[in-house]
């Protein structure tokens, strides 16, 4: 069986995903960072009546900049907050009973509507006592950030037509229990989205470690190995078949991975197989705990002295998340990361479905798949080691639904599908669900 260049697509690589980087603006996400810090603090249960101070004015303003973004774009984005009340019954860290806000823009889809990529930052932030919401709390990294991120992602994507929707949404609630996030993934899933992936950024601008590392090109990528909605029989089989590092967020987290070294080589994306970092959680959890995929995207080397401190000066050293911390052209090489890569998700074709493998005892490895509707260059299938951390071989095979990969064995490697569109554009790898003899 033979495929000419034009099956696979002559463009290798999408012009367009550059124009993406390059019209990412580190000067926005200044101005975006200096005036989320400059509303004082943004604790989740401080002032919601003044226009100066407070979260109440934090996400007012986020909301307006989507809209003003929507006004721009002949009213592409939907824009509306979404929101549940919680008490103190649902948390220690709960100082009062508050409405928990999540402020949402969606770029609808022109083909899939009802399938979603996801750019979330957080609004919140906190100071030494994630308590106290009075004291200042300015959260200029953690996460005016990411809530810059997801606001300049929005400028630059509302220019273009996707066939997926894409979502950019400043969450709250983060610091005292990802409430924001357990909101919005209970009402994608009350809403029946399709969520291709879910992209938190948290904290994506610091380049100076704690540790003394300074590195503005390194991040690292966190995401969980299988879901946990996972069943008993699928973990079963994980004995027998493998697929221990395979679940629907690693696979996000290497397509993350694949598509910012194709792109972007001189960033350093450092694939990290835990949930979050050591015994933490993020904004992604909520979406994970529910069944969809989701991945954290974060800078490589923390400074501890800017997290959740007090604005203060002990012992010659300064503490306290301030503006002064941020560096803002790293800020946008993390935003222009998501950017392309919630680009080529909206692009790509919807994933194969119920794929399947066999080739027990046999010289060679075979796969099966349900054709994604619709019309597209055809499919990749990819291989790699056992112990290989990314996919290191594929081969596109056409608009079929099943092929054998001669003299491959299926005990030596992992392997898993992809559908590929007529612009390149490749959906998320699929790792086989089931066997067949």
């Amino acid at each position: 069986m033979f495929f000419t260049i034009q099956n696979l697509s002559a463009q290798q690589t999408d012009e367009r995903i550059y124009e993406i980087i390059e019209d990412v603006s580190a000067e926005h996400i200044e101005s975006d960072i200096k005036t989320l810090a400059n509303f004082g603090t943004r604790n989740t249960f401080s002032d919601t009546i003044s226009d100066t101070r407070g979260i109440g004015a934090a996400r007012r303003w986020i909301k307006s900049e989507f809209e003003d973004i929507s006004a721009e774009c002949n009213n592409c984005l939907e824009v509306f907050y979404q929101k549940d009340f919680v008490t103190t019954e649902d948390s220690d860290r709960v100082p009062h009973d508050a409405w928990v806000v999540n402020v949402v823009a969606i770029q609808k889809g022109t083909k899939y509507p009802d399938r979603y990529v996801i750019m979330s930052g957080d609004i919140d932030s906190r100071n030494s006592n994630g308590s106290d919401f009075e004291g200042d709390a300015p959260g200029a990294n953690d996460n005016a950030s990411g809530m810059a991120g997801a606001i300049e992602a929005a400028r630059v994507l509302s220019n273009y037509d996707f066939e997926s929707s894409i979502v950019y949404v400043g969450l709250s609630g983060e610091e005292q229990g990802l409430f924001g996030g357990q909101g919005l993934a209970r009402y994608a899933k009350d809403n029946d989205w399709e969520i291709i992936g879910v992209l938190n950024n948290d904290m994506i601008g610091n380049i100076e470690g704690v540790d003394g590392v300074i590195d503005n090109r390194s991040f690292r990528i966190f995401s969980e190995p299988v879901p946990p909605t996972e069943t008993d029989r699928e973990r079963n089989m994980r004995r027998f078949y493998g697929g221990e590092v395979d679940g629907i967020s690693r696979q996000l987290a290497r397509y993350v991975h694949k598509t910012t070294q194709t792109y972007m080589p001189e960033m350093n994306p450092m694939m990290i197989y835990r949930l979050d970092r050591f015994g933490r959680g993020g904004h992604h959890r909520p979406f994970n705990d529910l069944g969809f995929p989701g991945i954290r995207i974060m800078e490589a080397h923390e400074n501890y002295n800017r997290q959740h401190q007090d604005i203060r000066t002990e012992d010659g050293i300064d503490y306290g998340d301030v503006v002064e911390g941020v560096n803002f052209d790293y800020a946008k090489k993390l935003t222009a990361v998501n950017a392309i890569n919630m680009a080529s998700l909206a692009w790509a074709p919807p994933a194969p479905k119920n794929v399947e493998i066999g080739g027990i005892v046999e010289p060679s490895a075979k796969l099966r798949w349900e054709k994604v509707e619709g019309d597209i260059a055809g499919y990749k299938i990819y291989w790699r080691d056992t112990t290989a951390p990314q996919w290191q071989h594929s081969r596109f095979v056409g608009d079929v639904n099943e092929f054998t990969l001669d003299g491959i064995v299926i005990d030596n490697f992992f392997f898993g599908v992809a559908a590929v569109g007529k612009d390149g554009h490749e959906s998320v790898v699929v790792f086989p669900s089931g066997i067949f003899r």
